[in-house]
């Protein structure tokens, strides 16, 4: 693109032209993005470490936990994710973001102040309602300041928020509510969001629609329907969004659920959690998710079916890995077990948000996002975390505490129906980009 000029805003109506700045300072928009994910994911995941404390003190059973910490969250956040992502395609995307993370901030810090079960899983929908107004808008920003070239490596470092979140919330979340307790924690979780919203609203800069595209035409953004039509019709899309949906079924009941395995099979502290899974989950599964989106972008120049199939072999390759780190009881011998599918675990990530965006228009992108999001976080947030509970409730009168092990093992192997989808989608990659690009 050239450094200044118009970019037409086409509709069956009219034509609009607009103003065009340079993309400026993307690397520092970028990074503040990151900052956004990242305290989501604090907040999202900081149930996770808390759940035992919560659980005992509130008298709850798994299901109820697994109920708390997916379907109360994921139910709002999932389905608000849409109007606001059609928002989004229509306004400032900058704003709605500050607005998202003031709300779930908040929200946050209510949990700490909740003193029934009833009242923390209204907090919680509250946390859900914020975080469903930031990925969306977040996803279409990235693409229109990343070309097709590099958005794989700039959403991998977006989605390292996921990691770098998980990392805070197990580091920090163990070792507050151990000497704090849940609730302060939930206080202290919350504040640094309000910050961060700040931060978005007055140094970062609105960017045009479709500038990383080398178009000079944008149409107006489409209804809902018409963007759901057009991701239905293409067989990739179909594919990478279903596919995406299996790997945070898997991948929400073990984040959310590993910390309360470790307590109970392991009896670590809620120190020594925090701190085992910060490692695994924030350093060497931050490390593979950016390294998803690198690798994506080098073997995608030579053939972009890559997108999926370093996706497939890794969620293929993990299953074994998985199956015996629940099926070994030293600590230690399942740790380096784990080491595998800590890496391989966020794989998905950066290649499906990459390529869910190049399969769509660029006035459609916060919508196709969004509906990614909607059955990523319906199916995997919401049901991942109570299947795996009402899993392992059901299996308790046979295997007691270690109920919870076996019901993560039968989920974990989910991740083979998911590679599927992911070499499926790989066979029509390549034209149903270009036909999104025309």
């Amino acid at each position: 693109m050239p450094e200044t000029g118009k970019i037409e805003i086409s509709t069956n109506e009219h034509v609009d032209s607009v103003s065009v700045e340079p993309i400026k300072n993307r690397w520092y928009a970028l990074a503040v993005l990151v900052l956004v994910f990242t305290s989501s994911h604090v907040d999202r995941q900081i149930m996770g470490i808390l759940l035992e404390p919560i659980k005992n003190d509130l008298g709850a059973s798994d299901t109820q936990m697994g109920f708390l910490i997916g379907l109360t969250f994921a139910l709002f956040y999932a389905t608000l994710g849409m109007p606001i992502a059609m928002l989004a395609d229509r306004g400032n995307r900058r704003n709605i973001i500050t607005w998202a993370i003031t709300i779930w901030s908040f929200m946050t810090i209510a949990c700490g102040y909740a003193q029934s079960f009833a009242q923390l899983a209204l907090a919680r929908i509250g946390v859900g309602i914020g975080e469903a107004g930031s990925s969306p808008p977040s996803h279409s920003m990235i693409s229109d300041m990343f070309p097709l070239k590099e958005r794989g490596t700039a959403m991998g470092i977006y989605a390292m928020g996921v990691n770098i979140g998980l990392l805070i919330a197990y580091l920090a979340g163990g070792w507050l509510s151990e000497h704090l307790g849940w609730r302060t924690t939930f206080i202290i979780v919350g504040v640094p969001g309000l910050l961060i919203a700040l931060i978005v609203r007055f140094t970062v800069k609105e960017p045009v629609r479709g500038a990383s595209d080398n178009t000079t035409k944008v149409a107006a953004a489409p209804p809902f329907k018409v963007v759901a039509k057009y991701m239905w019709s293409t067989k990739s899309a179909r594919h990478v969004v279903f596919g995406s949906a299996l790997a945070g079924f898997v991948g929400y009941g073990m984040v959310l659920w590993l910390p309360a395995f470790f307590v109970r099979s392991h009896g670590l502290s809620q120190t020594e959690v925090g701190f085992t899974l910060a490692l695994m989950s924030g350093v060497v599964g931050g490390t593979g998710t950016f390294l998803a989106g690198k690798l994506a972008d080098i073997l995608g120049r030579r053939d972009p079916r890559w997108f999926t199939w370093v996706v497939a072999i890794a969620k293929l390759g993990l299953v074994p890995f998985i199956v015996m780190f629940f099926l070994i009881g030293d600590f230690t011998s399942a740790l380096v077990i784990y080491l595998v599918p800590a890496f391989f675990g966020g794989f998905y990530l950066a290649p499906t948000f990459a390529m869910v965006q190049s399969l769509v228009k660029p006035e459609m992108r916060a919508v196709a996002a969004a509906i990614c999001l909607f059955l990523l976080n319906i199916i995997g947030l919401g049901l991942g975390p109570q299947g795996v509970g009402i899993l392992s409730d059901v299996l308790n009168d046979e295997y007691g505490k270690e109920s919870l092990r076996y019901s993560l093992m039968i989920f974990s192997t989910v991740n083979i129906w998911c590679a599927f989808h992911y070499f499926m989608a790989g066979k029509t990659l390549t034209n149903d980009i270009k036909k999104a690009s025309e």
